[in-house]
């Protein structure tokens, strides 16, 4: 039920662009195709899947939590947006700067223990990230073709900010204790790489409406068990699927 959720959310944010999209296509101010737009603002909304189960950090406490909790690494799909500035420094090359924002609350139980009046043992954990990247395209067909491919790279900087909140279990003599006045919480700030690949079409000279893929890899330090996470680790890496749209000037 949440995948569905997930998944109409998704499709009713990129409809609402495609939507705008047509709308600003009949106002834009056409201007000379033999103008050189090398600035343009972008706009993406789409969707950030986590890396799977079998290639996360071996680390990483999600996925220590999977053997007590009852959930699944796909829980933290999120719709995901953001926008960026792209320069043109050749037909066939551009840089760009960008900014994003993903966060995802997933609501858990343990699996297999429950309290002694028969409820269940319940927490709440947290993911948000926002990447600052800064990358380079190259588009093998050029800038001003009736349709634009591109793939390219660059470097991310990963903020984020990781929780668990709720009522554990104590292994030890397996009591369950309470963190919510002072829940555990981890943040900072990663570096990795990101590679990126799309495609986007021109509306008249002033605007580009696409599809894009990027993947990036990142992992943060949660501080393990003194800081009470079962994992040293937070993987950041996933794939971003998105829904592009450019205002070029």
């Amino acid at each position: 039920m949440m995948r569905r959720q997930w998944m109409v959310t998704v499709c009713a944010a990129v409809g609402l662009l495609a939507l705008t999209a047509g709308s600003a296509q009949a106002q834009v101010v056409q201007v000379s195709r033999g103008a050189d737009s090398r600035h343009a603002i972008g706009f993406t909304i789409g969707g950030f899947f986590p890396r799977g189960e079998d290639t996360r950090d071996p680390e990483d406490t999600i996925l220590a939590n999977l053997d007590d909790l009852a959930i699944r690494v796909k829980d933290f799909r999120n719709v995901t947006f953001g926008g960026e500035y792209v320069y043109g420094i050749s037909e066939f090359l551009e840089a760009g700067v960008g900014i994003g924002y993903y966060s995802k609350a997933v609501n858990s139980v343990y699996a297999n223990f429950v309290n002694t009046n028969g409820s269940e043992i319940a927490q709440e954990l947290k993911l948000r990230i926002v990447p600052i990247t800064a990358t380079v395209r190259f588009l093998p067909i050029g800038r001003t073709a009736a349709v634009q491919p591109y793939v390219g790279g660059g470097l991310g900087i990963f903020n984020w900010r990781y929780s668990e909140i709720g009522d554990f279990v104590d292994f030890s003599d397996n009591s369950v204790y309470s963190n919510r006045s002072n829940p555990f919480v981890a943040d900072g700030t990663s570096f990795g790489p990101v590679v990126l690949g799309g495609v986007r079409f021109p509306i008249g000279d002033a605007m580009t409406i696409g599809g894009e893929l990027r993947y990036q890899w990142a992992t943060g330090d949660t501080g393990g068990l003194d800081n009470g996470f079962l994992g040293n680790k937070i993987d950041l890496g996933g794939t971003t699927a998105n829904f592009t749209i450019h205002f070029r000037f």
